[in-house]
């Protein structure tokens, strides 16, 4: 599992479904929506080129890569977004 942190998100991405992904949509969503952050490295997304403080400098959080591999590849990346108070809103209204 990869985990990449943002500002104020991160990205983890289950590397073993990578493996199969004949789109490696991740990055090329990356690329031309962001500003190429991952690339892909003996078949895998990654971000080993950048330091963790140019990821979190560099990262624009437009979750491109997330709707990318949900629809065109593996479904392997997901963006987990903290939202204060969200729990409780859920938990209110019987939603969690």
């Amino acid at each position: 599992m990869l985990e990449i942190k943002e500002k104020s998100i991160t990205i983890g991405i289950d590397t073993n479904k990578c493996d199969t992904c004949e789109t490696k949509a991740c990055a090329a969503a990356c690329k031309k929506y962001a500003r190429g952050l991952l690339q892909i490295v003996d078949g895998k997304p990654s971000v080993e080129h950048l330091s963790a403080e140019e990821v979190l400098r560099l990262g624009t959080e437009c979750l491109a890569c997330e709707i990318a591999c949900k629809f065109e590849g593996n479904k392997a990346l997901t963006i987990n977004i903290p939202i204060a108070g969200l729990d409780v809103y859920l938990t209110k209204r019987g939603l969690q």
